[in-house]
């Protein structure tokens, strides 16, 4: 596979919630984008998402030669893919399903396409194994919901994926303003789903032994810790929390209480009556306040933290920006 064509067009398979943002992200960059979905309605709920997305994606800056007609539609899966440079596959996450899909896709398409899953949890190794003709040009380009807004990509390879692929997906990613992230190792979940999955699992158990409420551990979530890390990760803030001595010091100082903490963190049972503690929780923190509504709120607020971080970029040396 050569590591030098320029990606210019993008076929979409399965145009849900995660292909549909993928859709709006690769047309704001100025892409053309083919979809396919067999879904009834599909293309109108497609057209729709696009549209919705499109003044959130102006507001943080379209490409030049961006536009929504660039988006074609076509539920005929061997249209949609003539004369793709890349394929961001979203279809189920059901193994079976994926293999089946990847050999028609490489029986389809020339050896240079690379075909990225955004698969949550599923190892290329095993997705992989469907494409016998060229199972190195496959990769997981895994992108955190929503993709049209959220810049973390994480991007692994199965056992049979190049080095070439990888790199290749990388420098694709990363020129349309993703955060790409290598994975050296394929692990269930990759790595944000599996941060989120040890959160998740501790604040499960918080509520469940009536520790606090729902509405008030997402408050300690969202107003203590959450605010830094939407500013710097766990590790750069642990060197903070060092002061002068950064990590070195601060390793030393709470390496013991850290560890006897661990210790105690919960291993809760979904069980129904704890999912109904859970459920209901949720409920009462939501009162009135509609999907679409969270939706939005969400939304402004991650689009004004965008802005920042980018604002902030723009005033850093080079130097500094690639030490960040």
């Amino acid at each position: 596979m050569t590591n030098t064509k320029p990606i210019r067009r993008v076929a979409i398979i399965g145009t849900g919630v995660i292909g549909a943002s993928w859709a709006a992200q690769y047309l704001a960059k100025g892409l053309d984008v083919v979809a396919t979905d067999i879904a009834p309605d599909a293309e109108a709920a497609l057209r729709k998402f696009v549209d919705s997305a499109w003044p959130a994606l102006e507001r943080l800056g379209v490409s030049p030669g961006a536009s929504q007609a660039k988006l074609k539609f076509t539920a005929d899966l061997a249209e949609a893919v003539v004369g793709v440079d890349l394929v961001q596959e979203n279809g189920p996450e059901r193994l079976e399903f994926k293999q089946k899909l990847y050999k028609q896709l490489d029986e389809l398409l020339p050896p240079d396409v690379i075909i990225a899953s955004s698969s949550s949890g599923i190892k290329m190794s095993d997705i992989q194994s469907g494409a016998e003709l060229h199972p190195e040009r496959c990769v997981i380009g895994h992108p955190f919901n929503p993709p049209h807004l959220i810049p973390l990509v994480e991007v692994v390879g199965g056992t049979r994926t190049s080095e070439q692929t990888i790199q290749r997906a990388i420098a694709f990613y990363k020129s349309i303003g993703k955060k790409a992230v290598r994975l050296n190792k394929e692990m269930p979940g990759h790595v944000a789903n599996r941060l989120q999955g040890a959160l998740a699992r501790e604040v499960y158990y918080l509520v469940a032994e009536d520790v606090l409420s729902a509405a008030d551990v997402d408050d300690a979530l969202s107003w203590g810790p959450g605010l830094r890390w939407g500013i710097m990760g766990n590790m750069m803030l642990n060197h903070l929390g060092g002061g002068p001595g950064g990590i070195e010091h601060f390793l030393h100082q709470f390496a013991g209480p850290f560890t006897a903490t661990w210790k105690t963190l919960g291993t809760p049972e979904l069980t129904p009556e704890v999912q109904k503690k859970l459920i209901d929780g949720v409920h009462a923190e939501i009162g009135s306040r509609s999907v679409e509504e969270l939706e939005a709120e969400r939304d402004e607020i991650l689009l004004g933290l965008l802005e920042l971080r980018s604002n902030r970029r723009k005033t850093v040396s080079p130097r500094k920006v690639g030490a960040e």
